[in-house]
């Protein structure tokens, strides 16, 4: 099993829940988290300058078996890229074991 970590744009995250969905991925976590990127530079709006070192994300947390991690990753990437800098980060990691609280069942299938 792969657990996949996906770091992107708040305004993808709609397109990539839509994505994962249609492939079949229908439970994943995830949260808001603000992270400091490699743009140092600020933006000034109406006179009024803005840091954007500080940048808001929606970080993504989906375990997949091993036969599901490639077509996962190349979703998250296609439905998360606008080309521009600051589009995110994909993390693929190794899951030794998996349970099901309500049964007590263990391995990969418990993620079906």
């Amino acid at each position: 099993m792969k657990k996949i970590e996906a770091i992107i744009r708040k305004s993808k995250f709609t397109e990539v829940k839509k994505a994962l969905h249609e492939i079949g991925v229908n439970f994943f976590a995830y949260w808001d988290v603000t992270g400091l990127g490699n743009e140092k530079t600020g933006h000034v709006y109406r006179g009024v300058s803005y840091s954007t070192s500080d940048i808001q994300r929606r970080y993504l947390s989906i375990v997949v078996n091993d036969s599901f991690e490639d077509i996962t990753i190349k979703t998250i990437l296609k439905a998360a890229r606008t080309g521009d800098v600051g589009d995110g980060k994909v993390f693929v990691s190794d899951i030794t074991e998996c349970y099901r609280i309500r049964t007590g069942e263990k391995g990969g299938e418990t993620l079906k």
